[in-house]
């Protein structure tokens, strides 16, 4: 079928990505790091510098980029979620075409350096691979706050099965009542509120939950343990509104080794990075509203 219908922008948003932040805090001797990667994204009124090049209402992503840094130091990188809640205001308050303005944050952590057993004022070491992060929208309207972690790398030897799964004429995965379960967990949360939260606190205890659910949860599907980690999240946390777990399933595979006449008690495994299976679960509060501009990009 052609179509002959009017051709339309039908959306549009730009900014700023990746600005690497590296902010410290030395009131006193010992001091104190924020390490961040920011993106702004800001929507509004700029169609015209789509369809006819004009610029007149497009604030350069060179002046969001120093706005990113100026807001380190003042009003400074205490929490990421106050940052970005102040940045993000900062677009759409005082920048006349700006509708709402989406700020991300990656926060990197550092862990002290002791030495003779003594915590060292100003050397860290990177702590890894997982990174805390930080989606804030501001609009108009209201102001959105989402946290997570993203790169949560989990493995426990045992407590995991998978089967009584459905087969078909392609299917030949043996069941198995006993195996590794490993992946690099990717949440996200929707808090309620945009304000009168601990975030740090609240990043803390989500990130003890969603370990110890993965830890005592006897697996008998990824999908399962997805669903305790966000539940038991949900439950002791009055603040949020909703969760999202992503998860591969990085598979361990019993290497042969009695080819080589030596047993393998389970013990030797090849780790394959790829193919892995992807699963997905989204928890929600029955009773918490729609909040569809949090998530947009």
């Amino acid at each position: 079928m052609a179509l002959s219908g009017p051709i339309v922008l039908t959306d549009n948003r730009y900014g700023k990505s990746e600005n690497r932040i590296v902010r410290f805090h030395k009131e006193n001797a010992r001091h104190e790091i924020r390490d961040v990667n920011v993106s702004t994204t800001l929507r509004g009124d700029f169609a015209a510098a789509y369809t006819d090049g004009d610029q007149r209402q497009v604030l350069p992503t060179d002046s969001q980029k120093n706005a990113a840094f100026v807001f380190a130091k003042k009003p400074g990188l205490d929490t990421i979620e106050d940052y970005a809640l102040a940045l993000g205001r900062h677009f759409v308050e005082t920048v006349g075409p700006v509708t709402s303005a989406r700020i991300d944050v990656d926060s990197f952590g550092w862990q002290r350096v002791s030495v003779d057993g003594t915590e060292h004022d100003h050397t860290w070491v990177r702590r890894g691979p997982e990174v805390r992060t930080a989606a804030v929208t501001v609009s108009g309207e209201g102001a959105w706050v989402l946290g997570g972690v993203r790169d949560l790398v989990l493995l426990k030897s045992t407590g995991s099965e998978f089967a009584d799964f459905l087969e078909d004429e392609y299917t030949t995965l043996a069941p198995t009542r006993d195996r590794v379960l490993a992946t690099s967990l990717t949440v996200w949360w929707r808090f309620a509120e945009s304000g009168g939260v601990d975030w740090d606190q609240t990043y803390d205890g989500i990130r003890a939950t969603l370990l110890e659910l993965f830890a005592t949860t006897y697996s008998k599907a990824v999908q399962q343990t997805l669903y305790a980690m966000g539940h038991a999240v949900l439950e002791r946390f009055p603040v949020l509104a909703e969760i999202r777990l992503s998860a591969p399933n990085n598979h361990h595979f019993g290497y042969d080794l009695a080819r080589f006449g030596i047993l393998n008690a389970d013990e030797v495994f090849w780790a394959a990075d790829r193919p892995y299976g992807s699963i997905h679960a989204t928890l929600a509060r029955a009773d918490a509203p729609d909040a569809g501009i949090a998530w947009q990009p």
